[in-house]
């Protein structure tokens, strides 16, 4: 069998189902489970609407919902067609984290009915992970639930996305003697990832960092129609270069790509700093082939599993949201990002790093583990967590975890 064969064959069906805690067996169990014994535990619930979170799947079950507007390297394609991929996504969680996860894809593009719609499925989950949505819209939806929903609402393609570059350069630098605060950063690509990870670096120290689009440098100087950028232009490009990214990139000690195939030349990786860093993330071709940047490049990384250094989300997403449901979180915050990112960081041992060894394996347990201790104690620290008793619950998960 061909390997598309085997991947058909793969999703026939989908690749979930829905399996029961507890046998239902006789009329005893149908009793307790079913009529007329469960309108006591509905009852117990509309006494205190808390209790969902001990009498149903809510504690441990978020929703994956999309609207096929930006689906992979696919583009729009459909609510329909965007179902494998959340499918997946579903099959992650659980693989990794033992998070419950249902898949919701919606037949709509207009942000105020996904808002509408994702709050009216809300009681039913823990939280929120909002995927393949295109930007802008994407910003708004995400920010309109955070402030209107108490429970963790979540855009993997920004923030998991930036979680798992900061993990990643943190290493990097380390391994090339260099710091954040010092280094020059040009990030290409700036769409919904690409505005998340230059504002997760910034949060977490960089200062001279150029963001770069189609046409050059964001600048404070102009005003641009994209009301994202110009609120981003304020805070980055401190001496105010302009131009093309081959204008910008000279002297630059890092380059983070989440663009195009392509963009970056070899002529623009010798012009860097030395022993550079570079994150060439578009997928499935980056924007450098990095047999092309080998001869100059001190780290390279991209998306891609068949090369060292693979940025995958899968690094970040089920251990954030174990960590968030564990706790009880309401939101998942920048304090919490910030500890995800370190704790994948964390995973490598000082004495392992190397220039091909600068994220850990997704396979590996202890990134989960790490990410939700961080995340839960970065809940509990922030005030983000539900309660003083889940704010115990986030010291215990953090006490399981052995000290980095």
């Amino acid at each position: 069998m061909g390997l598309l064969e085997e991947i058909m064959d793969l999703h026939q069906g989908g690749k979930l189902e829905t399996l029961l805690k507890n046998p239902i067996r006789n009329k005893e169990d149908l009793a307790r489970v079913y009529t007329p014994g469960v309108a006591r535990v509905c009852e117990e619930i509309a006494r205190n609407q808390g209790k969902a979170y001990e009498l149903t799947t809510k504690k441990n079950t978020i929703a994956v919902v999309s609207d096929g507007t930006a689906v992979l390297g696919l583009g729009d394609i459909g609510p329909e067609a965007a179902m494998p991929v959340m499918e997946g996504k579903a099959a992650l969680f659980k693989q990794f984290a033992g998070v419950d996860a249902v898949p919701i894809c919606l037949d709509t593009k207009d942000t105020e009915e996904i808002i509408a719609v994702v709050k009216a499925l809300a009681p039913t989950f823990g939280g929120i992970n909002l995927e393949d949505i295109s930007s802008p819209r994407c910003f708004e939806i995400e920010a309109r639930l955070r402030a209107e929903l108490d429970i963790p609402v979540f855009h993997d393609d920004q923030h998991g996305t930036a979680i798992v570059v900061l993990a990643g350069l943190l290493n990097a630098l380390k391994v090339c003697g260099k710091s954040i605060e010092e280094v020059k950063i040009v990030v290409n690509g700036m769409g919904a990832a690409g505005l998340s990870v230059s504002k997760m670096l910034l949060k977490a120290g960089a200062v001279n960092l150029i963001g770069v689009d189609r046409h050059g440098a964001l600048t404070r100087a102009e005003v641009y129609g994209n009301e994202h950028w110009n609120d981003f232009a304020r805070v980055s490009n401190p001496y105010l270069e302009e131009g093309t990214l081959s204008d910008v990139i000279a002297e630059a000690d890092v380059f983070v790509g989440v663009s195009a195939p392509n963009v970056l030349t070899q002529g623009d990786v010798r012009g860097m700093a030395q022993d550079p860093i570079v994150f060439a993330m578009a997928n499935p071709v980056p924007e450098i082939d990095p047999a092309l940047a080998a001869p100059y490049v001190r780290v390279m990384a991209t998306g891609r599993s068949d090369f060292p250094n693979q940025i995958n989300n899968v690094l970040c997403f089920p251990g954030i949201f174990r960590g968030a449901l564990d706790c009880g979180a309401t939101d998942i915050n920048e304090e919490m990002k910030l500890a995800a990112a370190e704790a994948i960081s964390s995973v490598i041992d000082p004495a392992d790093l190397n220039e091909n060894y600068i994220v850990p394996d997704v396979f590996d347990p202890l990134v989960v583990e790490r990410v939700r201790a961080a995340v839960a104690e970065a809940a509990a620290r922030s005030g983000a967590a539900r309660s003083a008793a889940d704010r115990t619950e986030a010291a215990r998960i953090r006490s399981m975890v052995p000290a980095e």
